[in-house]
């Protein structure tokens, strides 16, 4: 019945034959039992070497063991039994693995289930065909994020609202995308702009999909929708106004810290006061298919401002403070004041490089250079190309370097 380093179980037949290192055969009355050789004594003895030797694998364990037992003994730090001893030295790799995994199961650090997000539930979706021609005060919302190419680290985020009717927008800067700054920031735009907010519409950013926002919309009684994820058509209008003015605006350097946040702040001053007043926008008027094409039709260009003044349900007394608005701003002195500002902008961001500074120019010289302003190319300091540097030094080996000329 017995065979040389192998066990065979009588009366078993489903059951193969075992190896002896692992299976010891006792008989008792009829009756089958096993013990393993690794006992609790082992194991526990196993785990000290492994917690001694920072929780590596079995394979770069087994390979240490011999050295690390010795070590450990001849500091005095365990005295191990020589049976104990001699069958902690034997085990292999493998047993090392698969005595160690509730072991390791318990020690490795649960990981934190991301909860799905209960907000996105109780926020509607709204489609662009869904949009129609809403009354004024129904804003979409969207980040620009000012990273400079780069998603690490902490940095300027502009908070962007759009409205869709008249196309009335406005921005603030936020150091960090973060929703209690977002609750902030809409408070502060809603006070700046001159009509009441009826709804916003954003994507489904964390920033804006939470029941901090949620809270804040209930509370003033705004209705809050959400577009489709990866459809960015449904947030055309703000979408456009990304690039056409925050972009046209700033660049795309990144701009991090309360210096520069202050900068983009009195950029923003002057910027939102000039694109509303005195940039016209064109507006989709009516889009119809004619087979693989589309042809688009557009009313004539006007003001957001223009807009509101011309929209029958807008008030009369929102109308008034725009006129009123209206005639008293410069668009030089506007003008004036963002090139400025964006000045500040470039030196933050190339202090050597930055041909100009903030108030170096007056009013009276910058307008005196406008007429000429055309022959310099480039204005806007943000977005001005930065000088190459001329590589003098030799990249490649000299190939003629031991070459003697005549002449």
């Amino acid at each position: 019945m017995f065979k040389t380093g192998y066990v065979q179980v009588p009366n078993l037949a489903h059951i193969k034959l075992l190896s002896l290192p692992y299976v010891v055969k006792h008989l008792d009355n009829g009756t089958d039992s096993c013990r393993r050789i690794y006992d609790e004594a082992v194991k526990e003895s196993l785990i000290m070497m492994w917690e001694a030797a920072d929780r590596i694998c079995g394979k770069r364990l087994k390979a240490i063991m011999l050295e690390l037992v010795s070590a450990l003994e001849r500091h005095g730090h365990v005295h191990l039994d020589p049976r104990v001893r001699s069958r902690l030295l034997a085990v292999s790799a493998s047993t090392i693995d698969r005595l160690l995994v509730q072991t390791r199961r318990q020690a490795r650090p649960k990981k934190r289930r991301r909860k799905p997000n209960q907000s996105s539930g109780q926020i509607a979706v709204r489609t662009f065909a869904d949009l129609g021609e809403p009354a004024p005060g129904y804003l979409e919302i969207d980040f620009v994020a000012h990273c400079g190419g780069s998603m690490a680290g902490s940095f300027i985020h502009t908070l962007v609202i759009t409205d869709i009717n008249s196309g009335w927008t406005d921005f603030v800067p936020l150091l960090v995308r973060e929703q209690s700054l977002v609750v902030e920031g809409l408070a502060a735009l809603f006070e700046k702009i001159p009509f009441p907010v009826l709804g916003i519409d954003s994507d489904n950013d964390g920033a804006f999909i939470n029941e901090t926002l949620l809270s804040f919309c209930e509370a003033r009684k705004l209705e809050f929708t959400r577009c489709r994820a990866y459809h960015k058509n449904d947030q055309a209008w703000v979408e456009q106004k990304n690039g056409a003015v925050v972009r046209r605006l700033v660049g795309h350097e990144r701009f991090s810290g309360v210096v520069a946040g202050q900068a983009l702040a009195h950029l923003y001053e002057a910027a939102r006061l000039y694109v509303n007043y005195f940039q016209p926008s064109f507006k989709l008027r009516e889009k119809t298919r004619q087979g693989a094409k589309v042809k688009r039709r557009y009313y004539a260009p006007v003001t957001p401002c223009a807009r509101l003044l011309l929209n029958p349900t807008v008030g009369k007394d929102i109308k008034e403070r725009l006129r009123i608005q209206s005639h008293d701003l410069d668009p030089m002195e506007l003008l004036y004041r963002i090139r400025e500002s964006q000045a500040a902008l470039a030196a933050l961001t190339a202090p050597g490089n930055s041909r100009e500074g903030p108030g170096r120019q007056t009013l009276d010289q910058f307008l005196s250079q406008l007429p000429q302003l055309w022959r310099m190319g480039e204005v806007r300091p943000t977005h001005r190309s930065r000088p190459v540097k001329l590589c003098y030094w030799r990249t490649r080996e000299d190939p003629f370097a031991g070459v003697c000329w005549m002449f």
